[in-house]
This record gives structure tokens, sequence and C-alpha cells, in this order.
């Protein structure tokens, strides 16, 4: 039997990843204690998601575990063993405004909960691919000391610049600098899955995301920016642009994307290896210019204001270079661009809210 364990299977990356490799193993054991929920209140939960997991996928089996909980994940661990070929490993606290709050909490779920699934990876099977879902924070507020110039709508990279056309690359230092609190666990869990990879031997890698997002996220103020615009925008709720006049650029992945890079990893896994995973030159829009596609999209106004202060560590320009990980996995492509990442997910949550 071939089984995959999926942690955070009822989050945006998580279900994608139920979707994906449902067809591609015997039985997928989903993970989720529904945390975001905590983290951000009931209207994020992602309780919703879990009953369509269940409902949808008949070799889908849902866990209420918190990832903490070690030996309740060495249940799963030691009844399932060897046969586990695919750790996803997604579940996290998400938010570095929320880890600020709370740092032990953030930590230990992102840091130790992290340790707990790479050490009974490496003593119930140690042949399986270890997949992490890392973050750009895990750089700071480096990025913020690029040479950027004030267009109109947007920050944008001087062109003279080495990043500028493709981006930032995994090179850029994770040293001398701000990452937040939660930029800080996550640094800690990006080390660790590395560390098991290159000293252990594990094949884990590591993916630093930009902006993950897809129609199954359950925005929330404090994480999945796009997917919480849309979701204002079709509410009339009302949204806070914090700071770098509105004009503080990201790159955005759908989940479909991302999960689909997870798959190549998988066939042909380098052990250790970290690569940048987000929307690149191919999908990325500032601020100002999410709030005009999604008008356009919906037809409806933003109702939003403005906050002068920034986010601590926050990035005011962030576009991530791929290039590492097209080199090492070429048949690997993407299917969604910005546009069609908000027509889809336009006419999902259109029903659902």
């Amino acid at each position: 039997m071939s089984l995959c364990i999926i942690t955070g299977s009822a989050g945006l990356i998580g279900s994608e990843s139920v979707a994906f490799f449902h067809d591609k193993f015997d039985q997928i054991i989903g993970i989720d204690n529904d945390l975001r929920a905590y983290f951000f209140g009931k209207e994020a939960s992602t309780g919703w998601n879990t009953q369509r997991l269940e409902n949808q996928y008949s070799n889908y089996s849902h866990h209420n575990i918190d990832i903490r909980d070690y030996k309740s994940l060495e249940k799963i661990f030691n009844k399932f063993s060897s046969d586990i070929s695919l750790i996803v490993h997604t579940a996290a606290q998400p938010s570095h405004d929320w880890a600020a709050k709370e740092p032990i909490t953030d930590f230990t779920v992102n840091a130790n909960g992290t340790l707990n699934l790479l050490e009974l990876t490496r003593n119930y099977c140690p042949e399986a691919t270890f997949i992490f879902t890392s973050t750009n924070k895990v750089y700071g507020d480096n990025p913020n000391n690029l040479p950027l110039i004030e267009l109109e709508n947007r920050w944008e990279l001087d062109e003279s610049h080495k990043y500028f056309e493709k981006g930032i690359d995994e090179y850029m230092s994770l040293d001398h600098t701000t990452h937040s609190v939660f930029g800080a666990s996550k640094v800690a869990a990006d080390l660790m899955v590395q560390e098991y990879g290159r000293y252990f031997g594990l094949n884990t890698g590591t993916f630093r995301g930009g902006c993950l997002t897809g129609p199954n996220h359950s925005g929330a103020q404090l994480h999945g920016f796009l997917s919480y615009l849309m979701k204002c925008n079709i509410t009339g709720q009302h949204y806070t642009i914090f700071g770098y006049k509105g004009k503080q650029v990201r790159d955005n992945i759908h989940s479909y994307d991302l999960v689909n890079m997870f798959y190549h990893f998988h066939k042909d896994p380098k052990p250790g290896e970290a690569y940048n995973a987000g929307g690149s030159r191919f999908s990325n829009c500032s601020m100002k210019e999410a709030i005009v596609k999604i008008e356009n999209i919906t037809g409806n106004k933003m109702n939003y204001s403005y906050a002068e202060e920034n986010r601590i560590g926050d990035h005011i320009w962030y576009i991530s270079d791929v290039s590492k990980f097209q080199n090492d996995f070429p048949q690997w492509s993407y299917n969604y661009d910005l546009e069609a990442i908000l027509e889809e997910m336009f006419n999902s949550m259109k029903e659902r809210y």
C-alpha cells in the first residue's frame, strides 16, 4: 500500500494536495485540528473544507491532531510505517501579525511541530519524501533594502539590478534582518528541514512560498491577502491597506501550481534543497493593482481605507525567482496567471459568501 500524509489538510495548500494526490496513492491521511479558527476567528475556520474533502475523496481519512502532539502523531507513523511514501507538511501558524501576540504558540506550532514530523519520518519511513511549505519571510525585511523605485501604482526594482528580470533568488541573506516572530519560527523550521536532508539523508524539500492563493483559501485580515481582498469585495466588508501607499508588490502562485512543484520534487527528490516558490514575473501585482483587477471582475467597488503604518517586517516588493526549481525540474510550468487566479476565486467564493 502507498500512503501520503498531509498536515494542514483542510487549509489552502493542504486541501489542494489532497485533491492532487488522491488518485496517486492508495490512501491519504489528513491531519488538521482547525487551529486557523483559533488564530483568526470562526469566519476563518477550515471546517467546511474538511467536510468537503471527506465527502469528495473516498480514500481520504481525517485525523483531528495537533502537530505539537508527538505521541498522537507517532501512532499514525507507527501504524503505517514504510507504507508512507510522501509527507506534505503545510500545517502552520501563518501570520506574522498574529505571531507577535503569542510567540510561544507560534514557535511550537511552526518549529517544534515540524521537528516532530521530521523525527517521525526519520524513525518510521526514512525513504519517504518530506515536503515543507516554508515562506519568503525567512529573508526577513532584507528585500526592503533593494533599490526600489516608486511608480504610479507600484514599487518596482531598478532595471539595472540582478533581481529585476527574474526576482529574488535563494541566495538572499537570512541574516541581519527583522523577520517578525513568525518569520523567525519559519526560519527555524526551514533550516531544520534542510538539515534532516543534508545531515540524515532524508528526501526533504523546502519551498519558500510567496503569496499562496486559490479558491479554497479561508482568507482572513491577517493572512491570505488576495483571498481576503476578494472576500471583502464580494461581501462589502471594509478592507484596510497597511502602509507603502498601497503600492507594495507581491507575486501570487495558485495552490495547484505549488502542489505540482511538490509532485515533481517527489518523483525526483533532491535531499535538503530549498526553492523559492511564487508567481515570479509571471503572476504578480501591487495592492492598488489587485483592487482594480478585482473591481473589474466583480463589478463591485472596494470598500477600503489606508493606514499609514506598515506591518512590521512586511515586504515593500517581493517577486520570487523560480529558475532554480525550473532548472532542476524543467517539465514543470505554471497553469494559472493572475487573471485566471482571480476569475476562479471569484466564481468559487461568490457561491460560498
